[in-house]
């Protein structure tokens, strides 16, 4: 019988360590050779070349180009851009009009090894209700080649990981959205795939669950070496998570790059104050100095560093209780508004 060991990763030391296991007998195996481990030269997970979908006369992508390197990735557009089509396209779901959509230089369509690489976390609500997440996560890493005993030692580790340790038993049915998201999170991790496709992750979730999804996310990124694309169109997620963004818009790319690069200080001050702001405004304009109101806080275009002594002596001169200053920083939402 042919032997393909699968990918596993038991924990020796809190660390993760790769091991080959034989469907046979379930043992682990001396380690033969990962056939879809991460080749440190080659430095693209996922490419887009040329992709192109349509759904009759609707163009979802038009001959999009980019790639996804290691690390966290946003995939930022409004609804109807095009981001769940490209993520079910690398997946092998989709076969492209034209183009391609490769994983590590095989297309998921044509190849079982390539879409064994990725894990995905769908948008939408499609767990089991009648079984516990454990059951769900060991089955799920069952159905991925690891033999039962493991299978259940790897749900556990995922649960764990995720915060659902102690709830693991309970019927998914009875969770909360919260607590869905993380199952949906967690069956994605089952086989310890080398990307992480992560459509709208905190969809329906309330503020404070939003912010533990995303620390999740980056926790699972940057302490587990998980390379993640984080598909969503609330630009403050993929601000506060990504390390690189890729703007689809009408199913082009409109910009891509390093977040910091989108959000960097301008040459604009803003000053924030709890008090005599008319005062202030005043005894700035007899400084040279225009102030503009910006909301709550007042907006001065900085010509030199010299102003900040005049800034300061116009606060202590009016008497006025500064709560803040600080540069303006740009922000994503900056890029919609640049190309209204």
């Amino acid at each position: 019988m042919h032997h393909v060991p699968c990918r596993y990763y038991g924990l020796v030391s809190g660390r993760a360590k790769p091991v080959s296991i034989s469907p046979q007998s379930g043992a682990p195996q001396a380690d033969l050779g990962d056939p879809w481990a991460y080749n440190p030269l080659v430095a693209t997970l996922l490419q887009a070349k040329s992709l192109t979908k349509r759904y009759g006369a609707t163009v979802a992508l038009d001959s999009v180009d980019f790639e996804v390197q290691e690390g966290i990735t946003g995939l930022l557009g409004p609804n109807g851009a095009g981001k769940s089509t490209a993520i079910k396209l690398f997946l092998g779901l989709l076969k492209p009009t034209s183009g391609s959509a490769e994983v590590m230089g095989d297309k998921t369509y044509e190849s079982v090894e390539a879409r064994a690489r990725l894990g995905y976390m769908p948008e939408h609500d499609c767990l089991p209700t009648a079984i516990t997440a454990s059951e769900f996560l060991t089955h799920m890493a069952q159905v991925s080649g690891i033999p039962p005993a493991f299978a259940r030692i790897r749900a556990a580790d995922i649960l764990r990981h995720v915060g659902l340790e102690e709830e693991r038993y309970r019927p998914i049915g009875q969770y909360s959205t919260g607590m869905k998201q993380r199952v949906k999170l967690a069956q994605s991790l089952a086989h310890d795939p080398l990307v992480v496709l992560l459509d709208e992750p905190t969809a329906g979730l309330d503020p404070g669950g939003r912010e533990d999804m995303l620390r999740l996310i980056r926790r699972t990124g940057r302490d587990f070496g998980i390379s993640i694309v984080l598909s969503s169109h609330l630009m403050g997620d993929v601000e506060t998570t990504c390390d690189r963004i890729i703007v689809l818009d009408g199913g082009r790319v409109t910009e891509e790059g390093a977040v910091s690069g989108f959000t960097q200080e301008t040459e604009t001050l803003l000053i924030e104050v709890d008090d005599n702001r008319e005062e202030l405004v005043i005894a700035l304009a007899s400084r040279g100095i225009i102030a503009t109101l910006d909301g709550s806080s007042l907006a001065v275009e900085l010509e030199s560093q010299s102003e900040y002594d005049a800034i300061r002596d116009a606060l202590v001169e009016t008497n006025t209780r500064l709560r803040r200053m600080a540069p303006r920083r740009h922000q994503l939402t900056d890029i919609f508004r640049s190309d209204s």
